[in-house]
């Protein structure tokens, strides 16, 4: 999931014109050799804390359809997670930084969740609103002095971004509907006069089987129950 965050918020800052403007958007941890080996307009998108939205936590389990809307698996709940990234701009004059960043800036507070059609893989297929906070970090987040501290350099401006994405829970395979009744027979054994007679267990008060008959003799049995396409309900 993380993976996919990373490269939807890549999507959305070079369809804001970044590529087009020969500005590198990267993940890297901005330390101070990373930056003494910069050479070209780059946009930093560092990740540097990751928290579970416990408010968020669901139970029981969701079912999973396929195309002919029938149930094909069973999957528990997504379970959200807040990824705070540090995002700074790295020119050669802090004037080219500032604009780089507000370019950013615009970009980044113009939605309030990341477009689906920049979603891929389990984000893609949840189907879920993806929440997108610019200029905010968690409540718990270290703050940025910090973050640039433990990164051996000096402060920066810099824009806190916080998403709020659905990692997929864990999906189970449905077990197909039974279309078959189940059929018990018990084997013929000698009486005391020599005759061989059925055994029926428990059903004393039955009459014997037919050869081709079980236990509980001859009945109409119901047919199968139908499978149960999605928004129907049981009978």
């Amino acid at each position: 999931m993380i993976h996919e965050v990373d490269e939807a918020l890549r999507r959305l800052l070079v369809e804001s014109g970044l590529e087009a403007a020969g500005v590198e958007v990267v993940f890297d941890a901005p330390t101070r050799d990373w930056a003494a080996r910069r050479s070209t307009p780059t946009v930093c998108v560092f990740l540097y804390d990751i928290r579970e939205d416990h408010a968020r936590r669901g139970s029981g389990a969701g079912e999973v359809y396929d195309e002919e809307g029938f149930v094909v698996a069973r999957r528990t709940p997504p379970r959200w997670f807040e990824l705070t990234y540090l995002v700074s701009a790295w020119a050669g004059r802090p004037e080219d930084e500032h604009r780089l960043l507000s370019q950013v800036l615009v970009c980044l507070t113009a939605r309030d969740d990341l477009p689906a059609h920049l979603l891929g893989g389990t984000l893609a297929e949840l189907g879920l609103l993806v929440p997108l906070d610019a200029g905010a970090t968690g409540p718990d987040a270290p703050s940025p002095a910090d973050v640039w501290s433990a990164l051996g350099g000096e402060l920066k401006p810099s824009i806190g971004v916080r998403v709020r994405a659905p990692l997929a829970g864990i999906g189970r395979v449905a077990a197909p509907p039974v279309t078959e009744g189940l059929v018990v027979r018990s084997a013929p054994r000698s009486g005391p006069d020599g005759a061989d007679e059925a055994r029926r267990l428990r059903y004393t008060e039955v009459d014997a089987p037919a050869p081709d008959e079980g236990f509980g003799g001859t009945r109409d049995r119901p047919p199968a129950p139908a499978r149960r396409r999605r928004g129907e309900r049981r009978p």
